[in-house]
């Protein structure tokens, strides 16, 4: 079986589909958990596109009509039926390896929170006269406990700035993902930098993942382009009138426009921001270097460089955010 299966890639890679070492390991320890089918369309499947060519491969291999759920719920617990230890080896693999949309679309963000300069009734805090006075006047002007009033506490709202030039294509698709799921969580902006600046918040906010998705596509006219962080910053800081937000930008780092432009933009940036995180896909590989001459201009305006290559990166950065 093992023979047949390391077949199947071979058809898969002549049929266009990226199946390295990787991810043919994978799929042939996935086997041990899930039929043949779902095995390699988990591990085998880097981006909705892939699917059918997928299909019609393993038609041809296998013979037969691709298996198909019956309900939503099922597909749910095909994916949970990995093995834990798979999926703790998915968590920690590079996201450009490996279709990693059922982890990252498992994911359950919390919003950083921050004061409100409302106030709102509690046990503790300032004495709230109003209040008081009237609960001694319901009580006939007797002397009565004191009511209390304290600042609540509300989402602070999160900005994603996503690199989607050509050097950034291997994690875009999953980078927007997240993003998608972020949408869904708390009060987020979305702009996408490549040549320019795309605003995809509206397009994200589509309930269905492959649909935002795909209206998010339509949306970005510099998919796989230059980048030019600094100028895209610079428009971003003209038009973004909210202050204290945490904003965190997914890049490599790899700058064709002025650095000087783009160091200038982020101290403009971290000015007006509560907290800026670069979240950079190489910045968790072994021997990783912030050299591209975007990292060096960026670094000294940025709170904290995480990594971003891997879903329990992105768990790692969601945490960072919540914490912000």
């Amino acid at each position: 079986m093992t023979e047949a299966c390391v077949g199947f890639t071979r058809v898969l890679r002549g049929a266009g589909l990226q199946c390295g070492p990787d991810r043919v390991q994978a799929y042939l320890r996935a086997t041990a958990h899930v039929d043949l089918y779902w095995a390699g369309r988990l591990t085998l499947c880097a981006d909705p596109d892939d699917i059918p060519r997928y299909d019609a491969a393993y038609r041809a291999y296998f013979g037969g009509t691709p298996p198909r759920p019956r309900a939503t719920i099922e597909l749910d617990s095909l994916t949970v039926g990995v093995a834990a230890s798979e999926v703790e080896v998915l968590r920690h693999n590079d996201i450009s390896e490996f279709n990693a949309t059922p982890l990252i679309q498992r994911l359950k963000p919390l919003p950083p929170r921050r004061r409100s300069r409302r106030l709102k009734k509690a046990r503790r805090g300032r004495i709230d006269l109003a209040r008081t006075v009237r609960a001694m006047i319901e009580i006939g002007g007797e002397i009565a406990l004191p009511r209390h009033r304290r600042r609540g506490v509300k989402a602070r709202r999160v900005v994603l700035l996503i690199d989607v030039s050509g050097s950034m294509a291997a994690y875009s698709d999953a980078l927007l993902r997240f993003a998608h799921v972020i949408a869904h969580a708390m009060p987020v902006e979305v702009r996408t930098i490549g040549t320019r600046l795309t605003r995809v918040t509206r397009q994200l906010k589509e309930r269905d993942p492959e649909r935002a998705l795909r209206a998010a596509g339509r949306a970005i006219p510099d998919y796989e382009g230059g980048t030019r962080l600094g100028e895209a910053l610079r428009r971003f800081n003209q038009q973004w009138r909210q202050r204290g937000a945490v904003v965190v930008l997914f890049s490599d780092g790899w700058e064709r426009g002025d650095p000087t432009l783009l160091a200038n933009e982020m101290a403009r940036l971290r000015r007006v921001s509560h907290k800026v995180i670069w979240a950079n896909p190489h910045a968790g590989k072994p021997g990783y270097r912030p050299v591209q001459q975007g990292v060096v201009a960026a670094l000294p305006h940025v709170d904290r460089m995480v990594a971003g290559h891997s879903v329990h990166a992105l768990e790692e950065l969601l945490k960072e955010v919540r914490h912000a």
